[in-house]
């Protein structure tokens, strides 16, 4: 057979537009007919398996070679093969007039239809090459090996050739600009990366480089926790911890899915790792960019995805959004609140010493998705200021007798920084107080969401308000200053205070002379706008605190006594700056301040 024609297509030129518009990288000519040998292969075993072909499969192996000297690379498979006819088919018949009406022409067609057995894949090879030739033999009896050639224009040929075997080779003739590929370290770092998963092995130079037999295509029931601890470092040789647990999904309805996800130690912060979720489609590396996928929260999460029926566009590199895709994310979402429950019900004790590890990232879920919040809410942990744990449901009953106020609205109270609030948690402790802990990055949000999910609950920081006013229960303390002395208390202290406000009230007498407290709402707008990127916009507004003057403590009634003013002043500063050093808020001149008249006093 020999043969000499046209490819069928209405452009002038296919190349250009493959290399422009189908392929993000130009690597991925690898990917790409490495995977056109794979399904070549597996079509073979399916035949076999049903029966239609009853030679021996032998060797299954996909190899790649290189010659640097002749510029040419070559990928060997020992598949189906292709007939003269079939090339013609598979090669040559691309018809289309643009890369836009081609994209929409093949948008809603499997993509197995488009790139699995050669087909719009095997371009991909004219990114590299000055000229491409396929020597291939079928797998039918009495065919013929046959030899097609093309030099990147539309003209092509087909020549008899010798092959003995059933199989195909590619042999590309590399253009000069991507002699970079005539390289054995570059060559393995793409298959490493592609192909490393693939379902019959790949070998570059008679080196098998791959495992054909991934952890997430095995069952579950047959592997142990060495197993998964075995792949987790081989996806990810250099982390430097082992991950606490993971989830192995197994899908296949009303969508196929499988893969592993691995919960990793996720520190206090949100930087991105570098350990992201691979996406696989039929054991095919397609990208490590899933969020279309995966919920952002879960970014956080190590492993991979292998789902056919996610929709890729003609170069397997982009996600399509569709149905599917909704349904797979809502699917990822679900298993991983499922394993959280499951993991806190079978071992409560070990599912809270891993909380610190995994308590960012739950509560990065509970506060972006609704569905997360009220599936993992059950598992969801609050620590208190001495590190126990609790359920939303134990802490609201733990609290509802001491914490609710006059409106019966339940009140939490928290410390963002235990040693910095130590004075006040100590004043609230006294009221029988218990005080949880929130000091991650995220915990201004969280206990935003907190507030809107459970009903009639509020949360406030230990020092929002003196201790007496933290949960307002209605009750009257009486006053040792008379009012008129209170409003010259108040007066006293408004001189010294600038444009903070004061009020004068009657406290317990061993709390201090003087309280700064933060008013909840201001502080946390504050915070809010800090983790959300726009703190800078606020960074040169004063803090705004206020002064409570406490009318039944000795020394108010001392600096009401005093008849020298500037005396009177002194010691009415000096207790405001005990106050304000109660909240390391003295720094620079007023802490120099502070301590000289503290010296004086002394002496």
């Amino acid at each position: 057979m020999q043969e000499k024609g046209a490819i069928s297509i209405h452009t002038e030129n296919i190349f250009p537009i493959i290399k422009k518009f189908l392929y993000s990288d130009h690597e991925i000519f690898l990917r790409e007919l490495v995977s056109n040998a794979i399904d070549a292969t597996q079509k073979l075993v399916s035949l076999a398996s049903m029966g239609e072909y009853n030679g021996d499969l032998g060797d299954t192996k996909v190899s790649v070679s290189f010659n640097k000297e002749a510029k040419t690379i070559t990928v060997s498979d020992n598949g189906i093969g292709m007939t003269g006819e079939e090339i013609k088919k598979y090669i040559n018949q691309i018809a289309f007039s643009g890369a836009t009406e081609f994209v929409e022409k093949y948008k809603d067609k499997d993509p197995e239809d488009l790139i699995g057995h050669f087909g719009l894949g095997f371009y991909s090879s004219f990114m590299v090459s000055e000229k491409v030739r396929i020597i291939t033999k079928s797998y039918k009896d009495e065919t013929e090996a046959v030899e097609w050639v093309c030099d990147g224009s539309t003209e092509y040929e087909i020549l008899p050739a010798v092959r003995k075997e059933r199989g195909t080779d590619i042999i590309l003739h590399v253009a000069e600009d991507s002699e970079e590929f005539l390289d054995s370290l570059r060559l393995r770092g793409i298959l490493k990366k592609y192909c490393k998963f693939l379902p019959h092995e790949v070998a570059l130079e008679n080196e098998v480089i791959s495992n054909p037999k991934p952890l997430w295509t095995q069952s579950p029931s047959e592997l142990t926790d060495e197993d998964y601890l075995k792949f987790y470092k081989e996806l990810y040789p250099e982390a430097p911890e082992d991950p606490l647990f993971w989830i192995h999904l197994n899908v296949d309805y009303p969508f196929n899915l499988t893969g592993v996800l691995y919960f990793p130690k996720v520190k206090n912060d949100l930087v991105p790792s570098k350990e992201k979720i691979q996406l696989y489609s039929r054991q095919v590396f397609i990208t490590d960019e899933v969020k279309e996928i995966v919920p952002e929260f879960l970014m956080l999460l190590h492993g991979v995805i292998d789902s056919p029926d996610i929709p890729l566009n003609v170069s397997r590199s982009y996600l399509q959004s569709d149905s599917n895709v909704k349904k797979i994310n809502n699917y990822i979402t679900k298993k991983v609140a499922e394993k959280l429950q499951a993991l806190f019900k079978e071992d409560r004790k070990a599912y809270e010493e891993k909380w610190d590890n995994i308590g960012l990232f739950v509560k990065f879920g509970m506060i972006s998705e609704d569905k997360f919040y009220d599936r993992a809410s059950k598992a969801a942990l609050l620590t208190d200021i001495d590190n126990k744990k609790y359920t939303f449901e134990e802490y609201k009953e733990l609290t509802s007798a001491n914490q609710t106020d006059k409106e019966e609205r339940l009140i939490w109270l928290y410390a963002s920084d235990v040693d910095k609030q130590h004075t006040y948690i100590n004043s609230a402790q006294k009221l029988s107080y218990n005080i949880l802990q929130f000091d991650g990055v995220l915990d201004s949000h969280f206990i935003n969401r907190l507030e809107q999910k459970v009903e009639k609950l509020s949360i406030r920081r230990v020092d929002a308000e003196t201790a007496d006013k933290l949960i307002d229960k209605d009750e009257k303390r009486e006053s040792i200053l008379s009012e008129e002395e209170s409003n010259k208390a108040k007066e006293i202290f408004e001189k010294i205070a600038g444009i903070h406000t004061v009020e004068a009230a009657p406290l317990p007498t061993d709390e201090l002379p003087v309280t700064v407290t933060f008013p909840e709402f201001i502080r946390r707008m504050q915070e809010v706008a800090q983790t959300s990127g726009f703190g800078r916009y606020m960074g040169d507004a004063p803090n705004q605190y206020n002064v409570t003057v406490n009318t039944n403590h000795a020394l108010i009634a001392k600096i009401l006594k005093e008849e020298d003013e500037t005396q009177r002043e002194q010691l009415a500063k000096q207790a405001l700056d005990l106050a304000m050093l109660s909240q390391n808020m003295l720094n620079g001149k007023d802490l120099s301040s502070f301590i000289e008249r503290s010296i004086s006093m002394v002496m």
